[in-house]
């Protein structure tokens, strides 16, 4: 049924009115700023499961293969890995630790180069396809050098694509879409926990074949499977609104550019432009927000991958043959996977991070205190025990989602959410660093240094978040005070574009 004149004025003065309350932005005309205000709920919600079949799932397929390839050396190590290759307990410690070097120095520098790339699949890809056969390598390695050059190297090639999905997702979305988006990625990671622990099981049959041990098997397995995920990220990966007419209407690509420049406080051409900066980097570098974000990510990143790692032995200490101890780490990851995407359908709706990222804290420091007064007679606490470790992944794997969503939620500007993005996960990823030392072998199975560090950050992490919050809700409120016409009459735009977050104008995300 076709709308009247009067009726099609008012829908017109209510986008009007929706776009002032929801943008004050001076770059969008008139048109523009009705359609985006008046685009219909339905055309988008359609709009957005097309984004969500095509992109999502081509990720999860990778994060999943980035997950198992950093983590099956866990699965590695109770198949004969260190015995074959001579290695100490506190040598094995070293070849995990290894790894985060490269990582963390490159995901900052490769989400700056992916910026210069118009079609990302094209670059993403190719890391994909370089540390498969790295993986691949690793299953013929002959000495403990060899393991730590693959592990190097492994540890460069796989720098480049978290960051680079959690951009990704950045662009196609809005803050208040991210975090279940995310969660979905990083349950994969959880589901990668399970999944690696099925395959190793399975694989764990086939020593002796062609000659390999089994450990060997895993590793050239999984690495050939991470080759095919290369084809698949080169064909299937979607790279922006304005190259997938294919499926996306005219509409539709209109709608999720200018939704995106809503997010703009000026209309510069440098802001649509510009990918690097110096003076942005430095910004990056020295935000305080992003400081105490990196407390509420340790909190999850130091437990999460100390325990993805010693999860296998964890299960061989209760008593789990090596086969079965395989098999027993999947509730856990399942846990984590479900938790995490409840927790961010909340939030997302609720638009709002901290209780959702704290609440899973404390669920760590329950599980932790667990384990630190149970484990050093876990054969007679397994129950307690593994219900324990299920908590802790509980707790572990909705952190991440809700931490990236708040940092995606106050970097203002493309270039600054690229290197922001990257900067958190990087310098998280120094938790892999310090988690590859603290479960230690000779402690086993009480492992207070594991255990008691992993409380530490999760407590460390929840006062990080309440002070995050607070700052932000001040000012906030301090800003609320002046008009954006008082605002405008003190600074021209392109002071306010390079105050950015800074401004004003602009509005933390709580």
């Amino acid at each position: 049924m076709s709308s009247s004149p009067d009726e099609m004025s008012t829908v017109e003065e209510k986008g009007a009115v929706m776009h002032t309350e929801m943008l004050s932005l001076p770059g969008l005309s008139r048109d523009d700023a009705l359609f985006l205000a008046s685009f219909p709920e339905d055309k988008k919600k359609k709009m957005l499961r097309k984004i969500d079949w095509r992109l999502l799932p081509v990720l999860l397929l990778l994060y999943l293969i980035t997950y198992i390839d950093k983590a099956n050396i866990g699965n590695a190590k109770i198949e004969g890995l260190l015995k074959d290759l001579h290695m100490s307990g506190r040598e094995y410690n070293v070849a995990l630790a290894i790894f985060f070097i490269p990582y963390v120095i490159f995901e900052v520098p490769s989400n700056i180069i992916l910026k210069l790339f118009k079609r990302p699949s094209q670059y993403l890809a190719l890391l994909v396809f370089l540390w498969g056969v790295i993986m691949t390598c690793s299953g013929l390695v002959k000495t403990y050098g060899g393991l730590v050059a693959m592990r190097f190297l492994l540890g460069l090639f796989e720098a480049g694509f978290f960051p680079g999905a959690i951009l990704l997702i950045s662009e196609w979305y809005l803050p208040n879409e991210v975090q279940t988006r995310i969660a979905v990625l990083y349950s994969s990671a959880a589901t990668g926990g399970a999944f690696s622990g099925l395959l190793a099981f399975g694989i764990s049959k086939m020593g002796g074949i062609a000659g390999f041990k089994p450990w060997r098997w895993i590793f050239i397995i999984e690495g050939c499977a991470t080759l095919v995920a290369a084809a698949i990220c080169f064909f299937c990966l979607i790279d922006s609104p304005a190259l997938s007419s294919r499926w996306l209407d005219a509409d539709e690509i209109r709608y999720l550019q200018l939704r995106q420049a809503a997010r703009r406080i000026t209309n510069s051409e440098e802001y649509r432009t510009k990918y690097f900066d110096w003076r942005i980097l430095w910004d990056v570098l020295t935000d305080w927000k992003i400081v105490l974000l990196f407390f509420a990510n340790w909190s999850q990143a130091v437990p999460n991958y100390a325990l993805k790692f010693a999860m296998p032995s964890i299960m061989t200490g209760m008593g789990y043959k090596s086969a079965n101890a395989q098999l027993m780490t999947i509730p856990p990851y399942a846990c984590g996977a479900i938790m995490s995407y409840i927790l961010a359908r909340i939030a997302d709706k609720k638009t709002w991070r901290m209780p959702f990222i704290v609440a899973p804290q404390l669920l760590l420091i329950v599980a932790y205190g667990i384990l630190s007064a149970k484990a050093g007679n876990i054969k007679h606490n397994v129950g307690l025990c593994y219900f324990a470790v299920c908590l802790a992944c509980a707790g572990l794997y909705p952190i991440f989602p809700g931490v990236s969503a708040w940092n995606v939620a106050n970097l203002w500007g493309p270039t600054k959410r690229g290197m922001g993005i990257a900067y958190l996960i990087a310098v998280g990823n120094i938790g892999g660093l310090i988690g590859s030392f603290i479960y230690i072998d000779k402690e086993a199975p009480k492992y207070p240094t594991g255990y008691g560090t992993s409380l530490g950050f999760a407590a460390a992490g929840i006062a990080a978040c309440f002070v995050l919050e607070y700052a932000l809700w001040t000012i906030n409120k301090k800003n609320e005070k002046v008009s954006e016409d008082e605002i405008r009459a003190m600074y021209t735009d392109e002071k306010l574009e390079r105050m950015g977050d800074k401004s004003p104008l602009y509005r933390y995300a709580l």
